[in-house]
């Protein structure tokens, strides 16, 4: 199986059939350091020679395209040339790009606009981000999470949806993650049991428009209702809330019962949807009835998150090393202290399972 050269230099290749779209990802690559462009390509075809003759360590891919698409060309590379892929697409083909991830993209950029527009500029900073993110990345093991994702959308069990008990006092799991994160929560939503007496909140690093339809691909495989999370909503067992892409999401208490409480995202904002303000929010109103996970992501975001959980008496688990696509932030948030136990993906359902069953029995 080929592989990419080792190389401290990041070999990229452009794949789009938009000449505007090519011209204005190389000059915005081009400005990141330890980046280089080696090729273009306008189609899967084209692709498919690029990676045979260049061999990048990334591929920058639209997924619409004419003779051979951005599906056709993920299935060949990753079955003859396993490499990390940033898929660029506009938000109106967020179920397109979800099927991408299954098949092996390691991230997404969403297009300000479907048109050819020097608009695609605003998104210099998210370019720049992400393939630091994938770069750091192991190809290896993003091959292997979207197998695994992959497996379990084909499987698309006939779950058996259940509301959660409002007779018990609510506990809540708080769930942060970015690169490689959409693959990783698809096997904890998939593996939590159904009767488990808690509520789950994820916040994703998603850009807005792409966040209800990862809630509705969780929903077809997971147990529990999973959808999107609407401001004034109220938090039950059951229910796997994903906070709104461009969106921050908080919690507030009126007695007995929790409210869900979405912020717009400002300019300022570095991270959005925001881990730690997820979780400082969390801790606030949850207090020890709280169990925080920080999964695969690159940054530290999530990390003064942790801590507050700590401190106001939750469970915190960070994903280990082992089964990172980026420890980014799993790593920060051990490096401060803020992470009782760090366990691998497939270990992770357990340790929640344990934390929320031994808080019902205190």
């Amino acid at each position: 199986m080929q592989q990419p050269e080792a190389s401290t230099t990041a070999r990229v290749v452009v794949v789009d059939d938009s000449a505007f779209y090519r011209q204005a990802l190389v000059m915005m690559l081009k400005e990141i350091p330890g980046v280089e462009v080696v090729g273009t390509a306008t189609d899967g075809l084209e692709a498919i020679q690029a990676v045979t003759r260049y061999r990048p360590t990334l591929i920058t891919l639209d997924l619409e395209m004419p003779r051979m698409d951005g599906f056709g060309f993920l299935r060949w590379l990753m079955r003859t040339a396993p490499t990390p892929v940033l898929v660029i697409s506009a938000a109106s083909a967020a179920s397109n790009v979800f099927q991408a991830l299954d098949l092996g993209a390691a991230d997404f950029l969403a297009k300000p606009t479907h048109l050819a527009s020097w608009e695609i500029l605003k998104v210099r900073q998210d370019l720049q981000t992400k393939v630091s993110a994938i770069v750091a990345a192991s190809p290896i093991r993003l091959c292997e999470r979207a197998a695994k994702a992959a497996a379990l959308r084909m499987s698309e069990p006939a779950p058996i949806k259940t509301a959660g008990s409002s007779t018990e006092r609510l506990r809540l799991v708080a769930i942060g993650s970015s690169t490689g994160g959409p693959a990783a929560l698809q096997s904890i939503a998939a593996a939590l049991p159904r009767d488990l007496p808690c509520a789950v909140a994820v916040a994703q690093h998603m850009p807005a428009g792409f966040t209800a339809s990862f809630a509705e691909r969780l929903n077809r495989m997971s147990a529990w209702e999973v959808t999107e999370a609407s401001s004034g909503a109220w938090c039950q067992a059951g229910q796997i809330l994903i906070c709104p892409g461009g969106q921050h999401l908080t919690f507030a208490r009126q007695g007995d019962r929790v409210k869900v409480v979405l912020d717009h995202a400002s300019d300022e904002d570095r991270y959005i949807p925001s881990v730690n303000r997820m979780m400082a929010s969390a801790a606030d109103v949850f207090g020890a009835d709280l169990v925080g996970v920080i999964l695969t992501g690159m940054g530290h975001d999530g990390r003064l998150g942790m801590a507050k959980i700590k401190r106001r008496g939750g469970f915190t688990i960070a994903e280990s090393e082992e089964t990172a696509v980026v420890f980014g932030m799993p790593h920060e948030a051990i490096l401060e202290g803020a992470v009782d136990v760090v366990a691998p993906l497939n270990g992770i359902v357990d340790q929640i399972v344990r934390h929320v069953t031994a808080g019902v029995r205190r």
